[in-house]
């Protein structure tokens, strides 16, 4: 049974002065596996002062210190993969090979931007005026569940190139991955205060962020409800804010591509992370007069996907990461066949002989637009299929929604699917399963978010931009 006890404040593990304890869960088995006590409201605010104290000294570092305290954060998390990949097995439920690339991915978002920051130029002519790039102050970082130890180390290493001090809020659903994150970050010795941890609720911790005059700057990941509620007690205080939020993202099958293989990648980019991913391809759009090919064919590839067995390599959907999230996944699943949809593989209830927060991967046939599973984020591997009659209508279905945070199109002309991407209502679009780039803008249109992460562009949200007049001599005409 896990104990942790302890947040990180100005370069030291301390004991919360909050007193409420929170149960973790193994979500293959739905047994309490451990416990966290929860940071309150004053522990919130001692480690907004000390990211206030260290700022001043962290924000003139040169552009060398801080690249080479982010390859020794890179180094750090390097050394703690394995662990980090068993704890979100265990804690979260994600399979053996999402929890290994996902820890990888955690230690290399610190190479990521020290790349960045070694090519990117803080200060630039603009006609007579020398505009520089200043960090924007003390930041508040609040991450996920679904990828937590991922954004944690993201926002972090995109903080730190930009010269600001942090306090993470990670969501106290992963203890037990943040534990080691931690452990991993202090071990990299940076100046006490520079990044400060403290696990607690949204409503308590997340809600002191928010309003806190002394924090500049908020990065959330997370749902567009809360997004909004963040926005709202911000703006008092004028917070900079990014938001990365809800998205129930389109893949277009367009009437060229051959079924055989773009079935199988619809699938995948439907079901990546068991479905709880923002990102998730959820609504299928195929052409009308081969949906019953798409069925047909989307049976074959659902049933080819392995569930369960966490450890086994193979495996590519695990449970839900709690039971309330299992039991919302299952209300979705009722109201779609209540809805009138088609029911083309799964359902409600457990996989054969498994237990704990699993869900069957499912798939609906006949689904309009205007339905619930169509227009709402499920956050589970539940996949809509939606048909339409011309490439025109594909694009007035796609964009049909009041997210806009990524969508896929499948072709087999290139030069047609990059029009049509042109033409998606989105912050990122794969073309034919393309691989994610991590130096590439990352962030939605509409209510999927504000803002972008990851580069450059994610660096500059961490700036702010000053414009120095006559410090230029200007050579005479």
């Amino acid at each position: 049974m896990y104990s942790i006890e302890h947040i990180y404040i100005d370069g030291q593990f301390v004991q919360p002065n909050g007193q409420e304890w929170f149960d973790l869960h193994n979500p293959s088995t739905g047994d309490v596996i451990g416990r966290v006590r929860l940071a309150d409201v004053q522990d919130t605010k001692d480690a907004i002062a000390a990211a206030r104290r260290a700022f001043p000294a962290f924000a003139r570092t040169t552009r060398e210190q801080r690249i080479a305290w982010l390859k020794r954060l890179y180094e750090a998390m390097l050394a703690n993969v394995d662990r980090l990949a068993a704890a979100t097995i265990e804690e979260y439920g994600a399979p053996s090979t999402r929890a290994k690339w996902g820890a990888r991915y955690a230690a290399e978002s610190f190479l990521h931007a020290a790349q960045t920051l070694e090519e990117y130029s803080f200060t630039r002519r603009i006609g007579s005026a020398e505009v520089v790039m200043e960090p924007v102050g003390v930041a508040a970082l609040i991450t996920p569940w679904n990828a937590n130890a991922g954004f944690i180390c993201n926002k972090l290493a995109t903080a730190i190139a930009a010269g600001c001090t942090v306090v993470i809020k990670p969501s106290e659903m992963s203890a037990l991955q943040t534990q080691i994150v931690t452990e991993a970050l202090h071990e990299a010795g940076l100046p006490a205060g520079v990044f400060n941890i403290v696990t607690g609720r949204g409503d308590i911790v997340g809600s002191e962020l928010s309003v806190n005059p002394n924090v500049a700057k908020i990065s959330f990941t997370g749902s567009t409800a809360v997004g909004k509620s963040i926005l709202r007690a911000g703006a008092d205080t004028m917070k900079r804010v990014t938001l990365e939020l809800g998205g129930k993202s389109p893949t277009l099958i367009l009437d060229d591509a051959n079924l055989e293989t773009a079935v199988p990648v619809a699938v995948t980019s439907g079901f990546q992370n068991s479905g709880q991913a923002c990102i998730a391809g959820t609504r299928i759009l195929v052409p009308e007069d081969r949906l019953q090919d798409v069925i047909r064919l989307v049976k074959e590839a659902v049933s080819a996907v392995k569930v369960g067995h966490l450890n086994d390599a193979d495996s590519a959907i695990g449970p839900m990461v709690s039971q309330r999230q299992y039991e919302r996944v299952q209300g979705y699943i009722r109201r779609g066949v209540e809805e009138g949809a088609t029911l083309v593989i799964g359902g409600e209830g457990h996989p054969d002989g498994l237990a704990g927060y699993y869900v069957k991967p499912t798939v609906f046939a006949n689904v309009t637009n205007g339905m619930s599973i169509a227009r709402e984020e499920i956050f589970g591997p539940v996949l809509c299929i939606l048909t339409y009659r011309s490439e025109e209508e594909a694009i007035e279905i796609a964009n049909d929604t009041v997210y806009g945070l990524h969508a896929y199109v499948i072709s087999a002309d290139i030069e047609r699917a990059r029009a049509v991407a042109s033409r998606l209502e989105a912050g990122r679009v794969s073309i034919n399963g393309a691989p994610h780039e991590p130096l590439a803008p990352f962030g939605g249109y509409k209510q999927s978010g504000i803002g972008r992460e990851y580069g450059t562009f994610g660096l500059e949200a961490f700036l702010e931009t000053k414009a120095v007049l006559g410090a230029i001599v200007l050579e005479p005409q």
